[in-house]
């Protein structure tokens, strides 16, 4: 009885925490395509956090705002459907299927700013043909689905930006249902260890690199700490990195010749290069834009100028001069970079006298001037001893004083005005050196040091005599024990 009546009352404060749900339909009938236009939408206001939106038209709506928000957000109909973010945000706080229907047709596009599933699903192609398109900006989601139930097709296109994961990747979830991805310029992390399960997805054939034109690289623990990560670079090898970010000024852009059909023979490319991504997609004008014909080289300069994207591509020709082999657009940002920081490599200490003097030395690289601020994260908390005295927490190499036995973490900031690098050092403190040495991985206690003091000593010796010849095995063939 108690615990139906437990159950009834959790119920009645779920209802009274969702408020009222209602459902939102896209209409397109504003005067735009702007999530944030209120005569867009059938309710005429705004979606809110409680409510179920219907995503059922082309080209349906824009987040291009901050404040976005719904609870369940469908995207699909059976003529197509589609989402676009570009610029805002948007949080979704159930879940998102796409092409949520058997024969409907949805597709979601991440241009640029974020979107967040709070801990919940997308559902790339839940029942019918599902896309996922992402060229910028970040999408964090609980768990990410492609190809969902038996009819479904799902389909993930990471040209660019990145995707975050907290739980699972999966794929091709039902018997029958389809699920592929497409690595380019973007960035997958999931969170923990899911090397075996993503490696899976790749020897199936089911994530590819560049339409198969280009490599995986897939880690865990190395690119991000304790997150899974998987990137990708094309068979050219561009430089700079495809999606990437340099200082502005004159660039050398490089690339990898593949091999030619007879060897020895040289391979001629033709480069172009542009800040109009249009140029290059419509190819209407290429001679005002191409900056090399037919040479085999592997790199040429250009002078590039800040807070500008820049798109090049390479055609090789391996065969017949007249039949170019075209490759795909590249893409990287020129733009004053953050500073490198490096805060040090951690340390283990122990206290000499209640305290433990020590140095902090950090290495910043920027092209511009900088500052720098040291500040403490986090340190033990005991009254009976002071805080951690940093000598000249505005100076990248200082000293440091700490006085209490435990995890101390120091973050080095720094900034040239424009933009924030930062790391953090951890430093652990032990009350002796025996017990810091224990706390080291490759620790490996002495076979002689019975009382556990890390000194094989007199002490050892004693505890040894005291015992020799002693024997306390048994000697009752056939023992009961209590």
């Amino acid at each position: 009885m108690f615990r139906k009546l437990i159950c009834l009352v959790s119920f009645v404060l779920v209802l009274s925490l969702m408020g009222d749900v209602q459902a939102a339909e896209w209409t397109d009938g504003g005067p735009d395509h702007l999530w944030s236009t209120p005569t867009n939408w059938d309710i005429g206001t705004l979606p809110t956090r409680t409510d179920r939106v219907h995503i059922r038209s082309l080209p349906g709506p824009t987040v291009a705002n901050e404040g976005a928000e719904s609870n369940t957000l469908p995207v699909g109909s059976d003529t197509g459907a589609a989402l676009t973010v570009d610029g805002g945000t948007l949080n979704v706080y159930n879940w998102v299927p796409v092409a949520d229907g058997p024969g409907r047709i949805g597709t979601l596009n991440m241009i640029s700013g974020a979107m967040t599933v709070v801990d919940d699903d997308i559902s790339v192609g839940r029942e019918g043909e599902g896309t996922l398109n992402i060229t910028g900006g970040t999408i964090t989601v609980g768990n990410l689905r492609i190809g969902d139930r038996a009819t479904g097709t799902g389909v993930v296109n990471l040209d660019g930006g990145t995707i975050i994961i907290n739980n699972n990747l999966r794929m091709r979830i039902e018997s029958g249902s389809v699920g592929t991805m497409d690595v380019q310029a973007g960035t997958l992390i999931i969170d923990g260890d899911s090397l075996s399960t993503v490696q899976g997805f790749i020897d199936n054939g089911w994530i590819t690199a560049y339409d198969g034109n280009g490599t995986l690289q897939l880690d865990y623990n190395v690119t991000n700490e304790s997150q899974t990560t998987l990137t990708a670079v094309h068979n050219l090898k561009p430089n700079p990195a495809d999606g990437g970010s340099i200082a502005p000024g004159e660039v050398e852009l490089g690339w990898t010749l593949p091999d030619p059909l007879v060897p020895g023979e040289p391979v001629q490319v033709d480069v172009y290069f542009t800040d109009d991504l249009q140029l290059l997609e419509q190819f209407t004008d290429p001679a005002a834009i191409q900056i090399v014909s037919m040479q085999n080289v592997t790199s040429v300069a250009v002078q590039t100028q800040p807070k500008t994207q820049y798109y090049w591509a390479i055609d090789t020709y391996i065969g017949d001069p007249n039949d170019p082999i075209f490759g795909p657009i590249f893409s990287f940002v020129v733009d004053n970079l953050p500073p490198k920081v490096d805060a040090g490599a951690d340390v283990v200490t122990w206290l000499e006298g209640g305290a433990r003097d020590g140095s902090l030395d950090a290495t910043v690289t920027d092209n511009d001037a900088y500052t720098v601020q040291w500040t403490v994260v986090s340190e033990p908390d005991d009254p009976n001893n002071p805080d951690a005295v940093i000598t000249d927490p505005s100076s990248e190499d200082t000293m440091i004083t700490l006085s209490a036995v435990g995890e101390y973490v120091l973050q080095l900031e720094a900034s040239d005005g424009e933009y924030t690098g930062s790391d953090t050092v951890t430093i652990n403190v032990y009350i002796d050196g025996c017990e810091a040495a224990k706390s080291l991985p490759d620790y490996v206690p002495l076979p002689g040091d019975i009382n556990g003091d890390c000194i094989f000593d007199q002490l050892d010796l004693d505890i040894l005599n005291e015992d020799w010849l002693k024997d306390i095995s048994l000697t009752e063939e056939w023992s009961t024990v209590d």
